[in-house]
């Protein structure tokens, strides 16, 4: 599904704790990962070690891509090898989810063996986000001594801006190459026939989702890493153009996940790493 679609659908519907032993790290999967900034091919471990002393990295995945997943999950498990984890964040999670996540990262300390339908009946894991999927990572960041935290908007507040559009302030991010970036994506996902009320609306909640994640991560303790849709990743047009409007002397390294076919450049990601 396009991920343009999968954020409208969502749209218009519906803490530290003691260590837990955790899995050895998983084997990555295949694929061709690039430096954007270099040109050069890099390794697995190569990679890793770059992103190891980055304080901010956002991963943008294709939500339906289980190899991303994969990455993700070795990831979560390969970086704290290397320096601690200061926290993980997620797109799939809301600010109502929280207390739920920080209750099941203590109740885990004592059910450790606990099973991962078990994990997301008690998150109230969102039925549009894939539980398998996305099991084995949020398994991996809720059994970790780091927070896993959210960084999405809550329903209520995405009915809100629906309702009542406003776009969050700032030079960038109000810029018109951006706003008419996005709107682009919402036209074509929608065969290009969408009222002009529904646009603008659709467009304020693109950004105001984008705005919180960038809050999220500026606020979460470090090193941080935030996993989001591919879109939302994208240096032009997502959450970096927001960070750069609320701390623009903070750095943040992209790292994009994408189909074979699909072309990102140096001005939307610093890394790709291309997968079946």
């Amino acid at each position: 599904m396009n991920k343009f679609v999968l954020l409208a659908i969502l749209a218009l519907t519906a803490c530290s704790t003691t260590p837990q032993k955790m899995p050895a790290p998983v084997t990555p999967p295949g694929g061709t990962i690039t430096d954007l900034r270099t040109g050069k091919t890099l390794s697995p471990s190569q990679l890793i070690s770059y992103l190891a002393d980055e304080p901010r990295v956002i991963v943008g995945e294709k939500h339906d891509n289980p190899y991303h997943h994969q990455i993700e999950n070795w990831l979560v498990q390969s970086l704290p090898l290397l320096r601690p984890q200061g926290s993980v964040l997620m797109e799939m999670l809301t600010p109502a989810q929280q207390p739920q996540v920080d209750k099941v990262k203590a109740w885990l300390q004592t059910n450790p063996d606990a099973q991962p339908a078990q994990v997301a009946e008690q998150l109230n894991w969102q039925k549009g986000w894939d539980w398998p999927m996305y099991s084995d990572v949020v398994m991996a960041a809720i059994k970790a001594p780091y927070p896993l935290l959210s960084a999405n908007l809550d329903r209520s507040e995405i009915m809100a801006f629906y309702q009542h559009p406003l776009f969050p302030a700032g030079k960038n991010s109000s810029d018109a190459r951006v706003k008419e970036a996005i709107a682009g994506t919402i036209r074509t996902s929608h065969q290009q026939n969408i009222e002009p009320a529904q646009l603008n609306a659709m467009l304020a909640i693109q950004q105001q989702r984008d705005r919180r994640m960038a809050q999220r991560l500026l606020a979460a303790p470090q090193p941080a890493l935030l996993i989001v849709g591919g879109y939302h990743a994208k240096r032009d047009v997502g959450v970096p153009v927001h960070l750069k409007d609320v701390q623009p002397a903070e750095s943040v390294t992209v790292l994009m996940l994408a189909e074979q076919g699909v072309e990102v450049d140096k001005q939307q990601a610093d890394y790709v790493w291309v997968t079946p």
